[in-house]
């Protein structure tokens, strides 16, 4: 018995037929497949720099994340350095910069990033990643405390549910 596979009762009956007007769940699921998945942009701030803070998109794909994780070293005889990890993290995330609560522009109305000259110059670095992002915090565990807020906030410390069919009503 316990080496038969169960196999659910297929009827031959159609599903019952719902009343025009309400969206039926299979049109639910479709719709909600349909929309788009972004986490919104969210404000960082930058412990030692008062005031200042950073806008995060923390949309963060694996493929992104294997990238960052190789060019920081991952492969390497020395292996991955976790502050240059952390410094690809933020600098290829951040889509803007904030002072006192207002996002900052340059001359031409352009946001600020890592690798918008200005924030290049303000440093005094040439490259955006890992050095003007390291300059910019000043201080290597707070860019890897940054890290771990953008990728909590990209939904990789995210526990699912899981739900008992026990449980459910038996009104379904």
């Amino acid at each position: 018995m316990a080496d038969e596979l169960y196999t659910p009762e297929v009827s031959d009956k159609p599903a019952p037929k719902k009343a025009k007007s309400s969206e039926s769940p299979l049109d639910k699921l479709k719709a909600t497949i349909a929309e788009e998945v972004e986490r919104p942009v969210v404000l960082l701030e930058v412990p030692a720099r008062e005031g200042v803070q950073l806008r995060i998109s923390p949309n963060i794909s694996q493929s992104q994340m294997r990238h960052w994780r190789k060019q920081a070293g991952e492969e390497s005889k020395n292996g991955l350095d976790p502050t240059k990890f952390a410094c690809y993290v933020i600098g290829h995330t951040t889509t803007g910069v904030e002072i006192d609560g207002q996002e900052v522009f340059d001359d031409d109305g352009v946001f600020l990033n890592f690798a918008h000259a200005d924030i290049l110059q303000m440093t005094g670095e040439t490259r955006p990643v890992p050095d003007a992002v390291r300059s910019f915090f000043g201080t290597d565990p707070h860019i890897e405390a940054a890290a771990l807020a953008v990728l909590e906030a990209a939904g990789y410390s995210d526990t699912v549910e899981t739900v008992d069919p026990t449980n459910l009503s038996s009104t379904i």
